[in-house]
């Protein structure tokens, strides 16, 4: 009999298991990269929402609401001839919100993209048609100062009639500043159904947001029904400064996927 004689092989190295992470994919960056967005648009927007409620605060309730008596036109006039200094501080203060409001409209439409780009970007546009309506109720406020101290038009209308023409300019401001509430709380309402369903945002801020949009439309038609309105947003207001507070705060720590409570 023949014996085989055995062919030797080569002995194989024993693969060894290794620690070291494995490289990041194309889809792991492009995760990250997204989440990246999403909290510096967070960021971006709860800075800006504090800044122009700080600033509206100040110019509107402090200022602008504190020289006017209401059906006192002559009051009223001296008032601001008095501080007109102060008086144009605050007009300026309300353009800066304007940038401020634009600024927060693309950073949240940034910030909820991922819940629904659509309803997202109507949110945004909503926002910034609501910057130009209250741009245009700046302008009357603008011209009041300058129609108060010109000789030109003391002399065309008389005192009586140009502190009267003075008050119409601030109701006019007031007037269409409510107008352009009901765009407000449509924007609103979006950005918390979009909080609610994000999964990344706290669902009770999405709730309140939804609350606070109501609040504004109810006071702009109740400023068209009524000659005495109820202003509710006084109290419903507190979505959008909670969820300016939350972004501050928790937003750039926010990823995707993830359900956050408070």
């Amino acid at each position: 009999m023949s014996q085989r004689t055995p062919t030797l092989t080569p002995d194989r190295p024993t693969p060894v298991a290794s620690n070291a992470p494995a490289p990041p994919t194309s889809r792991s960056r492009g995760l990250d990269t997204e989440t990246r967005t999403i909290r510096r648009a967070g960021l971006v927007a709860g800075v800006a929402l504090l800044l122009l409620a700080a600033l509206s605060a100040v110019a509107v309730l402090l200022v602008v609401d504190g020289l006017i008596t209401p059906g006192d036109a002559a009051k009223t006039a001296t008032a601001i001839r008095a501080s007109e200094g102060v008086f144009r501080l605050a007009v300026a203060a309300l353009y800066l919100v304007i940038v401020l409001d634009i600024v927060a409209a693309w950073a949240l439409f940034q910030f909820f993209a991922p819940v629904s780009s659509s309803l997202s970007r109507l949110a945004a546009w909503l926002r910034v048609a609501f910057a130009v309506v209250f741009l245009v109720a700046i302008s009357q406020l603008a011209a009041v100062p300058g129609m108060l101290s010109d000789v030109g038009y003391q002399d065309a209308f008389g005192e009586h009639q140009l502190e009267a023409q003075a008050m119409v300019r601030l109701e006019a401001f007031h007037h269409t500043w409510m107008a352009a509430l009901l765009l407000f709380g449509a924007h609103l309402a979006l950005l918390g159904y979009l909080a609610y369903r994000s999964g990344y945002v706290p669902r009770l801020v999405g709730v309140l947001l939804v609350i606070a949009g109501a609040g504004y439309a109810f006071d702009t038609f109740s400023s068209v029904l009524s000659a005495g309105p109820l202003v509710i947003s006084t109290f419903t207001f507190l979505g959008e400064f909670v969820l300016a507070l939350w972004l501050v705060l928790r937003g750039g720590r926010v990823r995707v996927g993830a359900h956050h409570e408070l």
